[in-house]
């Protein structure tokens, strides 16, 4: 199982958070990027980010919580991210996004709020690199788990022995609710549980026992 730190949440400022988690065994900086209409929060400044993450040797794991897709895609290719993922739910055409991440041999995923069903993923899972399921309503860090998404994760890997997508899990994750999922997710996001804390590693350590 693989870790992504989101920096959304933290005591410490964005540049400090970040630095911190270079300094970890992190897979992945996950970056959470809203619009101000798909989520109430709008903290999308794509020099910031840039500037922010323009030395960092972690993957990036990029998660557009956004109305539109199509208008940050090519300044977000720049960030060299492993994987980039939209909402399903979104204004976007989703064919078209996927083919627009892929042809810059971008990992694409999708992502799905806790209410939304399983069948708005299925016209797409051969083309997907991952699905984040959210495990809390996106836009905001800190939010407790919602334990009503295990039936949805139990049904995505049974899917998955068809596909090749990775399952990624976000939203109120640390080191008692990790025991609900960890046998049914390939990467897990952890924010305020790792970067509110004073040492990262050792939260990190305690995800992946």
């Amino acid at each position: 199982m693989k870790i992504a730190v989101s920096y959304l949440k933290s005591k410490n400022t964005q540049e400090e958070t970040i630095k911190k988690i270079e300094q970890t065994s992190a897979d992945f900086i996950h970056v959470d990027l809203m619009d101000g209409k798909f989520v109430e929060k709008n903290n999308i400044d794509l020099k910031l980010l840039a500037k922010l993450l323009k030395n960092t040797s972690k993957k990036l794991d990029l998660h557009l919580m956004t109305q539109d897709v199509e208008p940050y895609l090519e300044e977000l290719k720049k960030l060299n991210p492993e994987y980039i993922t939209f909402h399903i739910e979104s204004s976007c055409n989703v064919e078209k996004t996927i083919k627009q991440i892929k042809t810059s041999n971008i990992k694409v995923g999708i992502a799905l709020k806790p209410n939304s069903q399983i069948d708005l993923l299925k016209p797409y899972l051969t083309e997907l690199d991952q699905i984040l399921i959210m495990s809390v309503e996106p836009g905001r860090g800190g939010q407790s788990f919602m334990p009503q998404i295990i039936p949805k994760l139990e049904e995505i890997r049974s899917l998955q022995k068809r596909y090749h997508f990775q399952i990624n899990i976000d939203g109120g994750i640390n080191e008692e609710t990790i025991k609900q999922v960890k046998d049914h997710v390939d990467i897990i996001v952890s924010g305020s549980f790792i970067c509110e804390a004073e040492n990262y590693e050792k939260q990190i350590e305690k995800l992946r026992k």
